[in-house]
């Protein structure tokens, strides 16, 4: 009988191999979702990055050359800078993880897990911003004469939106690290 659980002199039952295997898939799925949370921020950071869009725009005879581009909002500014942060993060992260996990270092799975929950919030933050400019874009602000800009720069208000959709599942990515290592804790500490 291949897999029956091992009684120890105490009469308390521990079965090694299934506690290896949750600890591998534990591991497998913190790997993953770092590997998602990584190409979820580098592809938001590459597609704000290269957008850009001009247009030659016609106002009372007189014609004007207009380029939309990130670095024009400090909103959209914040949001590559924290894409790229959280992309750097999940890469160094991945190997520091893989590394504590392999030494047993718990001090430094910690410290992983706090930074876990300051990149998630930073980047739940930059999305809000960004979310809030891209509103702006679409709709403008008649109160305080705004006027909508995603209906002239559709293709570059396009990309914004698919960078900004990328990012909140990248941030949601981060909460569930966040997440599993609170489950994990809660499983050791309980067992």
């Amino acid at each position: 009988m291949g897999n029956q659980s091992k009684t120890s002199v105490d009469g308390v039952h521990s079965d090694v191999k299934v506690l290896e295997m949750k600890t591998k898939r534990s591991n497998v799925l913190d790997v993953l979702l770092r590997v998602l949370g990584f190409l979820l921020t580098l592809t938001a950071t590459i597609i704000v990055g290269f957008g850009k869009e001009t247009k030659v725009i016609s106002y009372a005879s007189l014609q004007f050359k207009v380029t939309a581009k990130w670095e024009y909002m400090s909103a959209i500014v914040f949001f590559l800078v924290t894409n790229a942060i959280g992309c750097s993060y999940a890469a160094i992260s991945m190997v520091v993880s893989t590394i504590a996990r392999t030494s047993g270092n718990k001090t430094a799975l910690l410290m992983i897990t706090l930074l876990d929950l300051v990149i998630m919030a930073l980047l739940f933050s930059a999305n809000g911003a960004a979310g809030a400019v891209g509103v702006l874009g679409q709709k403008g602000n008649s109160h305080v004469q705004w006027m909508k800009v995603c209906n002239v720069f559709d293709a570059y208000c396009r990309h914004m939106t698919v960078a900004l959709v990328l990012s909140i599942i990248g941030s949601t990515v981060f909460l569930l690290l966040v997440a599993h290592s609170l489950f994990k804790l809660h499983y050791y500490r309980s067992n």
